[in-house]
């Protein structure tokens, strides 16, 4: 319990004002909260149960420059699909509204990403070496999908307010700063 109670703490504040949490926010502008939130849930638990792995068998850092630039080309991807948008037929519409598979998809795979090598990965390490692997694994997923809900529901709130073609162009150049971000990062490591 002390695991899960440490870990929940611990990673929901770390979560707070990292780029997850941006990105969390801007696909919610695109994609269904819950499409969203069920896609930071899966990469969230994944990563964090690598993470746990990794500190109580390990208890090293892991090497991410190259999954930096991987990641960072990936959101550069998520800039330019938002930029060029989609257009649904009205039967692809009525799937979308009853799947939105492809949306959990892109929401997934982009938190798995950019969460390998985050702090709240290096953190989720770290507190596995201390702490018991299952309730570190459950607390660390748990405060940043908390976290991760507190933007989402910005997101909501802006994606309300502004002009479709304002969130759209907003939502790029989130992704654009990110991606070109993860890949500098990637790249002084690998390179320093």
């Amino acid at each position: 319990m002390t695991a899960l109670l440490v870990s929940t703490g611990v990673i929901f504040l770390a979560e707070l004002g990292d780029k997850s949490q941006l990105m969390a926010m801007t696909f919610a502008t695109r994609f269904r909260a819950r499409t969203v939130l069920a896609g930071i849930t899966v990469a969230t638990a994944i990563v964090h149960l690598v993470s746990v792995a990794l500190g109580s068998v390990i208890g090293d850092a892991v090497p991410t420059d190259v999954i930096a630039i991987v990641a960072g080309i990936a959101f550069l991807a998520f800039a330019a699909w938002t930029l060029r948008g989609d257009a649904l037929t009205e039967d692809e519409q009525k799937k979308a509204a009853r799947a939105s598979g492809s949306a959990l998809l892109a929401v997934g795979t982009a938190f798995f990403l950019a969460e390998l090598g985050d702090k709240t990965m290096l953190a989720t390490i770290t507190l596995a070496t201390d702490y018991g692997w299952f309730g570190t694994w459950i607390g660390s997923t748990v405060g940043m999908v908390l976290a991760d809900a507190l933007a989402i529901l910005v997101g909501l709130w802006l994606g309300r307010q502004l002009p479709e073609r304002l969130v759209k162009y907003l939502a790029a150049g989130a992704f654009t700063v990110f991606g070109v971000l993860l890949v500098v990062e990637g790249a002084t490591s690998l390179l320093g």
